[in-house]
């Protein structure tokens, strides 16, 4: 068998961390409209020794060395892991194409561990008839993710693995559920071309909050949750409200007041922090308008860089609700 037969190449998709009403606890996976690939791609392949290949747009913002690479951490976890389990190591060449910007609340590092941890097991299956659980992958996700952003939480690996709409839930045995997402919504994704990284804007986050501000966080998740299960889409998205943390993040990204205020004025039926920033998402059920509002937002929320360069982009998506995936070769 040649190392093409043997060859696998996952992607992992970007994620909306938060959702705005679901602090920590709610993410959703989230794709391009027009097919491009928004996420990051890990292809594993048999080799003489370990070895990490890192290209694609968005590698230069990466560790030089590959070993501070957080697809090399996830091989060498994902190793423990075969030992653990009784099976031999063998080694591999990863491939990393970095098509997700860092720091940019596109759950950029949960596509990477995704995408790696998910090829290795598809490639460990596909090799050695050899796989790990779902459940068992996914607190690798998460230990993964924790050692990047100093804490754990799930709401970008969840999505970004099993796709749509997930809800964290608080049993370490199933860890994420699933929620009917509105198929027919358009999410305006737009990355303003800085960074922004998860553990400062979680510096900026109070410690403490109000009995108030908690009653009507858990009213709003609640309200959200439950009209998803009914698909009253008037219901949720009226109470898409971030009372945990775009008040105290919304000075760390240029314009985004401005934007929230015109998205508003012009219809949208929401519009937030995706994850910890800075990319600002807007929530619509007509295509037109959100058209409309990708071309607004490529104007006025995107930043040109002191060299003169703007590396944001706008994408119009919908709900993937496919997650991690394997790719033809």
């Amino acid at each position: 068998m040649s190392n093409d037969d043997q060859k696998v190449s996952v992607f992992a998709p970007a994620s909306i961390g938060n959702v705005n009403v679901g602090f920590d606890v709610l993410g959703l996976a989230v794709k391009p409209i027009d097919g491009t690939l928004l996420g990051d791609v890990v292809s594993v392949e048999a080799n003489n020794e370990n070895y990490l290949d890192v290209r694609g747009e968005f590698a230069k913002k990466l560790p030089g060395d590959p070993t501070d690479n957080i697809v090399w951490h996830c091989l060498q976890l994902f190793n423990n892991a075969l030992i653990d389990a009784g099976i031999v190591a063998s080694p591999v060449k990863l491939t990393l194409e970095k098509k997700m910007p860092v720091g940019s609340g596109l759950g950029s590092s949960a596509c990477s561990v995704v995408a790696a941890l998910e090829a290795l097991n598809c490639y460990y299956s596909k090799n050695n008839g050899f796989s790990f659980s779902k459940e068992k992958m996914l607190v690798m996700m998460g230990q993964m993710e924790a050692q990047i952003s100093g804490s754990l939480h799930y709401d970008n690996v969840a999505p970004c693995y099993f796709g749509g709409m997930q809800l964290m839930v608080p049993n370490k045995d199933v860890i994420a559920r699933t929620l009917p997402s509105f198929d027919d919504c358009y999410f305006v994704m737009a990355y303003p071309g800085i960074e922004v990284s998860t553990k400062a804007a979680r510096d900026v986050l109070p410690d403490n909050y109000s009995r108030s501000q908690l009653i009507t966080f858990g009213q709003n998740l609640a309200t959200f949750v439950d009209a998803c299960h009914r698909q009253d889409k008037q219901q949720a998205f009226s109470v898409m409200t971030d009372i945990v943390a775009q008040p105290y993040r919304k000075h760390l990204l240029p314009g985004f007041e401005s934007a929230c205020d015109y998205l508003s004025s012009q219809g949208c039926l929401a519009v937030g922090i995706s994850g910890s920033g800075p990319t600002l998402f807007c929530v619509t059920d007509d295509k037109d308008k959100a058209n409309n509002f990708a071309q607004w937002l490529a104007e006025h929320y995107l930043q040109t860089l002191n060299s003169g360069i703007c590396e944001g982009f706008v994408h119009v998506c919908q709900a993937d609700n496919q997650g991690a995936c394997q790719l033809p070769q």
